[in-house]
């Protein structure tokens, strides 16, 4: 079976096209509630069951989605879910709204980092790091932070496919390499 990020590739570009002369806010923040939605494990119980149509899925889905926003959903975001829907590709909803998220991100000129901290950072902290990282990557970041105390001290950011990392971990692990060369 192929992917899942591969399934959702097609999916996150279309909703982008349709997305991105609209109001890129309002469809993150439904598409979101979206993925939480497609996410949960009873619903893909039900969209699974052969006797359940696909209009019986959407709407249950639509409920839910319109319950967690407290407001309707846009027509695109239904037309993506009736779509995926009827491909039986619900498992690719949380994935192809990752992907569309990275894709209005670049957008906006804004890319997306996933920093690993060995401690938890306060707001000093944060906007000091923000401001280091976006010099040395030379983009506006969007920082998801993450504790990892395996890292002993320091950070490690990815954003893309380039990773700075500075954490007490990896300055080890190159001491132990260059003392073993």
């Amino acid at each position: 079976m192929a992917e899942l990020a591969t399934i959702a590739r097609p999916y996150a570009e279309a909703l982008f096209q349709v997305a991105r002369n609209a109001d890129l806010a309002a469809w993150r923040g439904q598409l979101d509630a979206l993925a939480t939605v497609a996410g949960d494990a009873a619903l893909r119980q039900f969209a699974d069951h052969p006797k359940t149509s696909a209009d019986q899925v959407v709407a249950v889905a639509v409920e839910a989605a319109e319950k967690q926003l407290g407001q309707p959903l846009l027509p695109g975001v239904r037309n993506f879910l009736q779509t995926v829907v009827e491909n039986r590709r619900l498992d690719a909803v949380p994935a192809a709204v990752a992907q569309f998220h990275t894709l209005a991100s670049g957008a906006l000129g804004i890319a997306e980092a996933v920093v690993d901290s060995a401690y938890p950072l306060d707001a000093a902290q944060l906007a000091e790091l923000t401001e280091v990282l976006e010099k040395r990557f030379g983009r506006k970041l969007k920082l998801d932070v993450r504790v990892d105390a395996t890292l002993i001290g320091g950070v490690r950011a990815t954003v893309g496919d380039e990773v700075l990392d500075t954490s007490v971990r990896a300055r080890l692990e190159r001491m132990k390499t260059a003392l073993i060369a």
